[in-house]
Protein backbone atom coordinates (compact mmCIF):
# COMPACT_ATOMS: atom_id res chain seq x y z
CA UNK A 1 0.00 0.00 0.00
CA UNK A 2 1.07 3.37 -0.66
CA UNK A 3 2.91 5.20 2.46
CA UNK A 4 0.49 8.03 4.49
CA UNK A 5 1.71 11.29 4.06
CA UNK A 6 0.91 14.25 6.65
CA UNK A 7 2.54 17.37 7.72
CA UNK A 8 2.92 15.65 11.14
CA UNK A 9 4.69 12.41 10.12
CA UNK A 10 8.38 13.89 10.24
CA UNK A 11 11.30 13.29 11.92
CA UNK A 12 13.91 15.46 13.64
CA UNK A 13 16.22 14.61 10.42
CA UNK A 14 13.93 16.39 8.65
CA UNK A 15 13.52 19.41 10.01
CA UNK A 16 14.73 22.72 8.55
CA UNK A 17 17.89 24.76 9.50
CA UNK A 18 17.09 25.96 12.99
CA UNK A 19 13.69 24.88 13.21
CA UNK A 20 14.52 23.08 16.52
CA UNK A 21 17.04 25.65 17.80
CA UNK A 22 14.05 28.07 17.39
CA UNK A 23 11.39 26.02 19.07
CA UNK A 24 13.81 25.14 22.14
CA UNK A 25 14.30 28.72 22.92
CA UNK A 26 10.76 29.70 21.92
CA UNK A 27 10.04 27.36 25.45
CA UNK A 28 13.01 28.20 27.56
CA UNK A 29 11.68 30.60 29.13
CA UNK A 30 8.22 29.28 30.72
CA UNK A 31 7.78 29.86 34.09
CA UNK A 32 5.48 26.55 34.11
CA UNK A 33 8.64 24.25 33.04
CA UNK A 34 9.43 21.56 35.88
CA UNK A 35 12.50 22.02 37.86
CA UNK A 36 12.76 17.89 38.66
CA UNK A 37 10.26 16.81 36.45
CA UNK A 38 11.65 15.03 33.08
CA UNK A 39 9.98 16.69 30.11
CA UNK A 40 11.11 17.90 27.24
CA UNK A 41 13.04 21.17 26.09
CA UNK A 42 10.00 21.50 23.31
CA UNK A 43 7.38 19.87 21.61
CA UNK A 44 5.33 16.96 23.51
CA UNK A 45 6.14 14.25 25.64
CA UNK A 46 4.00 11.25 26.60
CA UNK A 47 4.20 7.80 27.53
CA UNK A 48 7.44 6.62 29.66
CA UNK A 49 9.16 3.93 27.63
CA UNK A 50 11.85 1.37 28.49
CA UNK A 51 12.38 2.17 31.73
CA UNK A 52 15.54 0.57 33.17
CA UNK A 53 18.33 0.28 35.88
CA UNK A 54 21.09 -0.79 33.29
CA UNK A 55 24.48 -0.94 34.17
CA UNK A 56 24.51 1.56 36.98
CA UNK A 57 22.48 3.61 35.71
CA UNK A 58 18.62 4.20 34.83
CA UNK A 59 17.92 5.43 31.54
CA UNK A 60 14.29 6.52 30.69
CA UNK A 61 13.22 7.12 27.30
CA UNK A 62 10.39 8.75 26.33
CA UNK A 63 7.76 9.25 23.53
CA UNK A 64 8.13 12.71 22.16
CA UNK A 65 7.03 14.66 19.08
CA UNK A 66 9.71 17.87 18.66
CA UNK A 67 7.95 19.65 16.54
CA UNK A 68 4.78 21.07 18.57
CA UNK A 69 2.42 20.53 21.56
CA UNK A 70 0.61 17.78 19.74
CA UNK A 71 0.21 14.28 18.73
CA UNK A 72 2.76 13.11 15.88
CA UNK A 73 5.92 11.38 14.53
CA UNK A 74 6.71 9.63 17.79
CA UNK A 75 10.28 9.00 18.92
CA UNK A 76 11.87 7.79 21.55
CA UNK A 77 13.73 10.78 23.43
CA UNK A 78 16.39 9.53 26.15
CA UNK A 79 17.64 10.51 29.90
CA UNK A 80 19.69 8.89 31.99
CA UNK A 81 20.91 9.42 35.85
CA UNK A 82 23.09 7.95 38.70
CA UNK A 83 20.91 8.96 41.47
CA UNK A 84 16.92 8.74 40.08
CA UNK A 85 16.93 12.71 40.87
CA UNK A 86 19.34 14.48 37.98
CA UNK A 87 18.69 13.51 34.66
CA UNK A 88 21.44 13.99 32.14
CA UNK A 89 19.55 14.83 28.38
CA UNK A 90 21.04 12.39 25.90
CA UNK A 91 20.80 12.12 21.98
CA UNK A 92 17.11 10.71 20.63
CA UNK A 93 17.43 7.05 21.21
CA UNK A 94 14.89 5.99 18.40
CA UNK A 95 14.12 8.14 15.27
CA UNK A 96 11.43 6.35 12.81
CA UNK A 97 13.40 6.36 9.53
CA UNK A 98 12.82 2.89 8.54
CA UNK A 99 9.96 1.45 6.78
CA UNK A 100 8.60 -0.97 9.71
CA UNK A 101 7.86 2.47 11.38
CA UNK A 102 6.95 4.43 8.71
CA UNK A 103 4.49 6.22 11.05
CA UNK A 104 6.26 6.52 14.64
CA UNK A 105 8.10 4.58 17.04
CA UNK A 106 5.40 4.09 19.50
CA UNK A 107 5.55 2.59 22.97
CA UNK A 108 7.18 -0.17 24.53
CA UNK A 109 9.67 -1.76 27.78
CA UNK A 110 13.07 -3.14 27.76
CA UNK A 111 14.46 -5.91 29.59
CA UNK A 112 18.57 -6.99 29.96
CA UNK A 113 19.39 -10.22 28.34
CA UNK A 114 22.86 -11.06 27.84
CA UNK A 115 24.20 -8.27 29.16
CA UNK A 116 22.25 -6.04 26.79
CA UNK A 117 19.28 -3.80 27.36
CA UNK A 118 16.93 -5.42 24.73
CA UNK A 119 14.10 -2.45 23.87
CA UNK A 120 11.03 -3.35 22.04
CA UNK A 121 8.93 -1.06 20.69
CA UNK A 122 5.97 -0.59 18.58
CA UNK A 123 6.40 0.40 15.07
CA UNK A 124 2.93 2.52 14.23
CA UNK A 125 2.15 1.94 10.03
CA UNK A 126 -0.63 4.17 8.73
CA UNK A 127 -2.27 3.75 5.22
CA UNK A 128 -4.47 6.41 5.46
CA UNK A 129 -6.49 8.08 8.42
CA UNK A 130 -7.90 5.39 9.83
CA UNK A 131 -6.53 2.00 8.30
CA UNK A 132 -3.32 1.22 10.14
CA UNK A 133 -1.20 -1.89 11.26
CA UNK A 134 1.56 -2.45 13.77
CA UNK A 135 4.81 -3.91 14.18
CA UNK A 136 6.97 -4.94 17.33
CA UNK A 137 10.35 -4.29 16.98
CA UNK A 138 13.70 -4.27 18.58
CA UNK A 139 16.68 -2.13 19.87
CA UNK A 140 20.03 -3.02 21.21
CA UNK A 141 21.90 -0.99 23.60
CA UNK A 142 24.99 -1.85 24.69
CA UNK A 143 27.23 -0.97 27.75
CA UNK A 144 28.75 1.89 25.97
CA UNK A 145 25.33 3.60 25.68
CA UNK A 146 24.78 2.74 21.82
CA UNK A 147 22.00 2.08 20.34
CA UNK A 148 21.35 0.12 17.69
CA UNK A 149 18.46 -1.10 15.83
CA UNK A 150 18.22 -5.29 15.54
CA UNK A 151 19.00 -5.75 11.68
CA UNK A 152 15.90 -8.32 11.48
CA UNK A 153 13.03 -6.12 12.70
CA UNK A 154 10.26 -6.77 12.96
CA UNK A 155 10.34 -9.15 15.31
CA UNK A 156 6.77 -9.46 14.59
CA UNK A 157 5.15 -8.04 11.60
CA UNK A 158 1.95 -7.10 11.59
CA UNK A 159 -1.26 -8.43 13.88
CA UNK A 160 -2.98 -11.73 14.68
CA UNK A 161 -5.92 -12.60 13.00
CA UNK A 162 -8.84 -11.44 15.13
CA UNK A 163 -7.70 -7.87 15.61
CA UNK A 164 -7.41 -4.46 14.38
CA UNK A 165 -4.30 -2.57 13.47
CA UNK A 166 -3.97 -1.14 17.06
CA UNK A 167 -1.66 -3.63 18.67
CA UNK A 168 1.09 -1.86 20.58
CA UNK A 169 2.93 -1.56 24.24
CA UNK A 170 5.26 -4.16 24.23
CA UNK A 171 5.96 -5.21 27.64
CA UNK A 172 8.38 -8.00 27.63
CA UNK A 173 9.55 -10.35 31.24
CA UNK A 174 10.81 -13.77 31.47
CA UNK A 175 9.61 -16.73 33.48
CA UNK A 176 10.09 -20.18 34.16
CA UNK A 177 12.98 -20.14 31.57
CA UNK A 178 11.14 -18.06 28.40
CA UNK A 179 10.45 -14.87 27.20
CA UNK A 180 7.05 -13.57 27.20
CA UNK A 181 5.37 -10.74 25.50
CA UNK A 182 2.19 -8.38 26.42
CA UNK A 183 0.59 -6.30 24.00
CA UNK A 184 -2.24 -4.01 24.64
CA UNK A 185 -4.68 -4.69 21.51
CA UNK A 186 -8.27 -4.05 19.90
CA UNK A 187 -10.27 -7.20 18.54
CA UNK A 188 -11.99 -6.84 15.35
CA UNK A 189 -15.42 -6.31 17.08
CA UNK A 190 -13.76 -3.12 18.61
CA UNK A 191 -13.11 -4.66 22.18
CA UNK A 192 -9.77 -4.13 24.03
CA UNK A 193 -7.69 -6.73 24.78
CA UNK A 194 -4.03 -8.24 26.08
CA UNK A 195 -2.38 -10.94 23.66
CA UNK A 196 0.63 -12.73 24.43
CA UNK A 197 3.64 -14.25 22.66
CA UNK A 198 6.67 -16.23 24.06
CA UNK A 199 10.16 -17.05 22.95
CA UNK A 200 13.17 -18.98 23.98
CA UNK A 201 15.36 -16.82 23.00
CA UNK A 202 13.82 -13.29 23.26
CA UNK A 203 14.09 -12.48 19.25
CA UNK A 204 11.59 -15.28 17.55
CA UNK A 205 8.40 -14.82 19.09
CA UNK A 206 5.22 -17.06 18.36
CA UNK A 207 1.81 -15.65 19.07
CA UNK A 208 0.26 -17.70 21.93
CA UNK A 209 -3.26 -15.96 22.45
CA UNK A 210 -5.01 -13.48 24.42
CA UNK A 211 -5.04 -13.56 28.55
CA UNK A 212 -8.07 -13.51 29.77
CA UNK A 213 -7.61 -11.23 32.80
CA UNK A 214 -11.06 -12.32 34.43
CA UNK A 215 -12.41 -8.81 34.21
CA UNK A 216 -15.69 -8.46 32.99
CA UNK A 217 -14.56 -4.39 31.26
CA UNK A 218 -17.61 -2.81 29.60
CA UNK A 219 -18.04 -2.98 25.66
CA UNK A 220 -17.13 0.61 25.94
CA UNK A 221 -13.70 -0.46 26.51
CA UNK A 222 -12.64 -0.26 22.77
CA UNK A 223 -8.76 -0.62 23.50
CA UNK A 224 -6.48 -1.84 26.46
CA UNK A 225 -3.07 0.19 26.23
CA UNK A 226 0.36 -0.11 27.83
CA UNK A 227 0.14 -3.71 29.74
CA UNK A 228 2.99 -3.51 32.40
CA UNK A 229 3.28 -6.80 34.50
CA UNK A 230 5.48 -7.53 37.69
CA UNK A 231 5.46 -9.87 40.37
CA UNK A 232 5.66 -7.83 43.69
CA UNK A 233 5.30 -9.56 48.17
CA UNK A 234 4.43 -12.15 46.32
CA UNK A 235 1.52 -11.06 44.13
CA UNK A 236 1.47 -11.04 40.58
CA UNK A 237 -0.10 -7.60 39.03
CA UNK A 238 -0.98 -6.12 35.81
CA UNK A 239 -0.89 -2.42 35.39
CA UNK A 240 -3.00 -1.65 32.49
CA UNK A 241 -4.55 1.65 30.63
CA UNK A 242 -8.54 0.87 29.45
CA UNK A 243 -9.90 3.21 26.80
CA UNK A 244 -13.83 3.75 26.89
CA UNK A 245 -14.41 3.45 30.91
CA UNK A 246 -17.08 5.57 31.77
CA UNK A 247 -17.53 7.70 35.35
CA UNK A 248 -18.67 5.51 38.07
CA UNK A 249 -18.58 6.80 41.71
CA UNK A 250 -15.37 8.57 41.95
CA UNK A 251 -13.43 6.47 39.10
CA UNK A 252 -12.76 6.83 36.32
CA UNK A 253 -13.58 10.81 35.64
CA UNK A 254 -10.65 11.02 32.72
CA UNK A 255 -11.40 10.44 29.06
CA UNK A 256 -8.51 7.75 29.46
CA UNK A 257 -8.40 5.90 33.10
CA UNK A 258 -5.82 3.30 34.47
CA UNK A 259 -6.57 0.21 36.53
CA UNK A 260 -4.07 -2.24 38.46
CA UNK A 261 -4.76 -6.10 39.18
CA UNK A 262 -3.68 -8.42 41.69
CA UNK A 263 -3.76 -11.76 41.74
CA UNK A 264 -2.14 -14.73 39.94
CA UNK A 265 -0.59 -15.54 36.34
CA UNK A 266 -0.80 -18.29 34.83
CA UNK A 267 1.09 -18.26 31.82
CA UNK A 268 -0.04 -22.28 30.32
CA UNK A 269 -3.46 -21.08 30.39
CA UNK A 270 -3.20 -17.34 29.55
CA UNK A 271 -5.79 -16.73 32.66
CA UNK A 272 -5.20 -14.27 35.60
CA UNK A 273 -7.14 -14.93 38.51
CA UNK A 274 -8.18 -11.98 40.52
CA UNK A 275 -7.61 -10.79 43.99
CA UNK A 276 -8.54 -7.30 43.76
CA UNK A 277 -8.24 -4.45 41.52
CA UNK A 278 -9.42 -0.78 41.44
CA UNK A 279 -8.39 2.25 39.46
CA UNK A 280 -4.55 2.80 40.64
CA UNK A 281 -4.71 7.19 40.75
CA UNK A 282 -7.42 9.60 41.52
CA UNK A 283 -5.26 12.48 40.09
CA UNK A 284 -6.27 14.20 36.41
CA UNK A 285 -2.90 13.59 34.73
CA UNK A 286 -1.58 10.31 34.96
CA UNK A 287 -1.56 7.80 32.14
CA UNK A 288 0.08 4.91 30.55
CA UNK A 289 2.51 4.27 33.76
CA UNK A 290 5.34 1.49 33.60
CA UNK A 291 6.94 0.24 36.25
CA UNK A 292 10.47 -1.22 36.10
CA UNK A 293 13.06 -2.84 39.02
CA UNK A 294 15.16 -0.62 40.75
CA UNK A 295 18.83 -0.46 41.99
CA UNK A 296 17.90 -3.10 44.78
CA UNK A 297 15.36 -4.40 43.61
CA UNK A 298 12.68 -2.21 44.65
CA UNK A 299 9.66 -1.50 42.11
CA UNK A 300 9.62 1.54 40.36
CA UNK A 301 7.13 3.72 38.36
CA UNK A 302 6.72 6.69 36.00
CA UNK A 303 3.90 7.52 34.41
CA UNK A 304 2.90 10.41 32.01
CA UNK A 305 1.71 13.33 33.48
CA UNK A 306 -0.47 14.72 31.02
CA UNK A 307 -3.65 13.51 29.00
CA UNK A 308 -4.64 12.66 25.80
CA UNK A 309 -7.24 14.56 23.73
CA UNK A 310 -6.97 17.89 26.15
CA UNK A 311 -5.73 21.66 25.56
CA UNK A 312 -2.87 22.60 27.90
CA UNK A 313 -2.01 26.31 28.42
CA UNK A 314 1.56 25.40 27.82
CA UNK A 315 0.74 24.34 24.05
CA UNK A 316 0.94 27.91 23.04
CA UNK A 317 4.91 28.23 24.74
CA UNK A 318 5.07 24.95 22.34
CA UNK A 319 6.27 22.54 24.89
CA UNK A 320 3.53 20.56 26.49
CA UNK A 321 3.62 17.62 29.59
CA UNK A 322 6.02 16.04 31.54
CA UNK A 323 6.82 12.38 33.77
CA UNK A 324 5.38 11.98 36.80
CA UNK A 325 8.23 11.77 39.64
CA UNK A 326 9.79 8.16 40.47
CA UNK A 327 7.21 5.99 42.65
CA UNK A 328 8.11 3.53 44.68
CA UNK A 329 4.93 0.70 44.65
CA UNK A 330 4.09 -1.63 47.60
CA UNK A 331 1.39 -3.80 48.27
CA UNK A 332 -0.34 -2.69 52.24
CA UNK A 333 -3.66 -4.66 53.06
CA UNK A 334 -4.14 -6.00 49.89
CA UNK A 335 -3.71 -3.03 47.92
CA UNK A 336 -1.40 -1.53 45.79
CA UNK A 337 0.07 1.80 47.47
CA UNK A 338 2.16 4.48 45.73
CA UNK A 339 4.80 6.35 47.49
CA UNK A 340 7.80 8.94 46.48
CA UNK A 341 10.74 7.22 45.94
CA UNK A 342 13.40 7.46 48.06
CA UNK A 343 15.98 9.08 46.24
CA UNK A 344 13.50 11.83 46.01
CA UNK A 345 15.05 13.54 49.41
CA UNK A 346 18.56 14.15 47.33
CA UNK A 347 16.36 16.95 45.98
CA UNK A 348 16.15 18.73 49.38
CA UNK A 349 17.68 22.00 49.88
CA UNK A 350 16.75 24.44 52.91
CA UNK A 351 14.15 22.91 55.20
CA UNK A 352 11.25 24.79 57.47
CA UNK A 353 9.10 23.02 60.01
CA UNK A 354 6.53 23.87 62.28
CA UNK A 355 3.14 23.62 64.13
CA UNK A 356 -0.07 25.74 63.95
CA UNK A 357 -3.34 25.25 65.62
CA UNK A 358 -6.60 26.68 63.94
CA UNK A 359 -9.03 27.40 67.23
CA UNK A 360 -11.76 28.10 64.60
CA UNK A 361 -12.92 28.29 61.48
CA UNK A 362 -10.51 29.64 58.78
CA UNK A 363 -7.36 29.26 57.62
CA UNK A 364 -3.51 30.26 57.80
CA UNK A 365 -0.26 29.89 55.19
CA UNK A 366 2.41 28.15 56.42
CA UNK A 367 5.11 29.16 53.31
CA UNK A 368 5.30 29.77 49.67
CA UNK A 369 7.59 28.53 47.31
CA UNK A 370 7.49 27.43 43.91
CA UNK A 371 8.78 23.80 44.24
CA UNK A 372 8.97 22.15 47.08
CA UNK A 373 8.04 18.87 49.09
CA UNK A 374 5.77 19.55 52.11
CA UNK A 375 4.73 16.73 54.67
CA UNK A 376 1.62 17.35 56.93
CA UNK A 377 0.55 15.82 59.64
CA UNK A 378 -3.38 16.73 60.62
CA UNK A 379 -4.30 15.70 64.27
CA UNK A 380 -6.70 17.13 66.90
CA UNK A 381 -9.30 17.06 64.18
CA UNK A 382 -12.73 18.67 65.21
CA UNK A 383 -13.33 19.68 61.95
CA UNK A 384 -16.01 18.19 59.17
CA UNK A 385 -14.21 20.08 56.47
CA UNK A 386 -10.39 20.77 56.36
CA UNK A 387 -7.04 20.58 54.18
CA UNK A 388 -4.68 22.55 52.33
CA UNK A 389 -4.06 24.34 49.16
CA UNK A 390 -1.40 24.72 46.97
CA UNK A 391 -0.58 27.44 44.53
CA UNK A 392 -2.47 29.72 47.03
CA UNK A 393 -2.87 33.65 46.12
CA UNK A 394 -5.81 35.68 46.47
CA UNK A 395 -7.46 34.29 43.55
CA UNK A 396 -6.11 31.15 42.76
CA UNK A 397 -5.12 27.90 44.61
CA UNK A 398 -5.43 24.24 44.25
CA UNK A 399 -7.71 23.18 47.06
CA UNK A 400 -7.17 19.67 48.03
CA UNK A 401 -10.19 19.27 50.90
CA UNK A 402 -11.14 16.12 53.49
CA UNK A 403 -14.74 15.98 54.28
CA UNK A 404 -15.13 13.89 57.42
CA UNK A 405 -18.98 13.31 57.32
CA UNK A 406 -18.70 12.27 53.48
CA UNK A 407 -15.19 10.15 54.37
CA UNK A 408 -14.24 11.64 51.58
CA UNK A 409 -11.21 13.75 49.97
CA UNK A 410 -11.04 15.79 46.71
CA UNK A 411 -8.65 17.89 44.62
CA UNK A 412 -10.19 20.66 42.87
CA UNK A 413 -8.27 22.83 40.54
CA UNK A 414 -10.72 25.39 39.12
CA UNK A 415 -9.69 28.08 40.56
CA UNK A 416 -7.07 29.29 38.66
CA UNK A 417 -6.97 31.78 35.52
CA UNK A 418 -5.40 29.27 32.88
CA UNK A 419 -8.09 26.90 34.37
CA UNK A 420 -8.44 24.09 31.64
CA UNK A 421 -10.09 20.79 31.11
CA UNK A 422 -13.37 21.70 32.76
CA UNK A 423 -15.18 19.41 29.74
CA UNK A 424 -13.94 16.41 32.35
CA UNK A 425 -14.71 18.30 35.64
CA UNK A 426 -12.60 20.31 37.77
CA UNK A 427 -12.42 17.91 40.69
CA UNK A 428 -11.39 14.59 41.40
CA UNK A 429 -12.39 12.19 44.68
CA UNK A 430 -11.77 9.32 46.52
CA UNK A 431 -13.21 7.29 49.41
CA UNK A 432 -10.95 7.51 52.25
CA UNK A 433 -11.20 6.63 55.92
CA UNK A 434 -10.39 9.36 57.49
CA UNK A 435 -10.01 9.07 61.36
CA UNK A 436 -8.14 10.82 63.99
CA UNK A 437 -5.20 11.91 61.97
CA UNK A 438 -4.14 12.27 58.26
CA UNK A 439 -0.83 12.50 56.83
CA UNK A 440 -0.07 13.93 53.37
CA UNK A 441 3.14 14.82 51.04
CA UNK A 442 3.16 16.90 48.12
CA UNK A 443 5.37 17.59 45.56
CA UNK A 444 4.91 20.52 43.74
CA UNK A 445 7.33 21.55 40.76
CA UNK A 446 6.22 24.66 39.02
CA UNK A 447 2.83 23.51 37.30
CA UNK A 448 2.40 19.69 38.78
CA UNK A 449 1.42 18.64 42.00
CA UNK A 450 1.30 14.80 43.07
CA UNK A 451 -0.70 14.57 46.32
CA UNK A 452 0.01 11.41 48.26
CA UNK A 453 -2.32 10.34 51.66
CA UNK A 454 -1.58 8.18 54.43
CA UNK A 455 2.04 6.72 52.94
CA UNK A 456 0.06 6.55 49.63
CA UNK A 457 -2.99 5.02 50.15
CA UNK A 458 -4.87 7.65 47.87
CA UNK A 459 -2.62 9.76 44.95
CA UNK A 460 -3.76 12.48 42.91
CA UNK A 461 -1.72 14.05 40.35
CA UNK A 462 -2.67 17.31 39.14
CA UNK A 463 -1.17 19.79 36.45
CA UNK A 464 -2.21 23.43 37.25
CA UNK A 465 -0.61 26.28 35.78
CA UNK A 466 -0.54 29.27 38.54
CA UNK A 467 0.37 33.10 37.78
CA UNK A 468 3.73 33.89 39.25
CA UNK A 469 2.49 35.49 42.41
CA UNK A 470 0.04 32.19 42.91
CA UNK A 471 3.14 30.41 45.58
CA UNK A 472 1.55 30.16 49.02
CA UNK A 473 0.65 27.05 51.04
CA UNK A 474 -2.94 27.49 53.21
CA UNK A 475 -3.88 25.29 55.73
CA UNK A 476 -7.47 25.59 56.42
CA UNK A 477 -11.00 23.95 58.42
CA UNK A 478 -14.11 24.71 59.41
CA UNK A 479 -13.39 24.31 63.18
CA UNK A 480 -10.22 22.94 65.47
CA UNK A 481 -6.95 21.28 63.91
CA UNK A 482 -3.72 21.01 64.94
CA UNK A 483 -0.92 20.89 61.89
CA UNK A 484 2.66 19.78 61.89
CA UNK A 485 4.56 20.56 59.01
CA UNK A 486 7.72 20.38 57.63
CA UNK A 487 8.47 21.82 53.57
CA UNK A 488 11.30 21.47 51.78
CA UNK A 489 12.88 23.60 48.97
CA UNK A 490 13.92 21.23 46.49
CA UNK A 491 16.59 21.71 43.27
CA UNK A 492 17.28 21.67 39.99
CA UNK A 493 16.94 18.39 38.66
CA UNK A 494 16.86 18.70 34.59
CA UNK A 495 17.67 21.21 32.31
CA UNK A 496 14.98 23.48 30.85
Amino acid sequence: MTKYTEPKYRTIFDAKENELEQLREKSANSPWKPAFHIHPQYGLINDPNGLAYFNGEFHVFYQWYPFDAMHGMKHWAHAKSKDLVNWERLPVALVPVEDYESHGAYSGASLEVHGKLYMYYTGNIKYGPVERSANQNLAIMDKQGNITKYENNPLIEGVPEGYTGHVRDPKVFARDGRYYMLLGAQRTDLTGAIIVYESDNAIDWTFKGELDLKIQFPEDVYMLECPDFFELNGKDVIVVSPQGLKPEGHDYHNIYNVIYVLGKLDLDSLTFEVDHYQELEKGFDFYAPQTFAGKNNERLLFAWAGMGEIDYPSDEEKWAHCLSIPRELDIVSGKLVQKPAQELKQLRKSAKAGEVILEKAGSVEVGSAGQYELELELSDIDADSFGVILFASENEGLVLEFDRSRQTVSLNREKFEAAFGGEYGFVRSSELKIHDKVKVQVFTDRSIAEVFINDGEVVFTARVFPKEESKGIKIFANGKLRCKYEKHELAQGISF
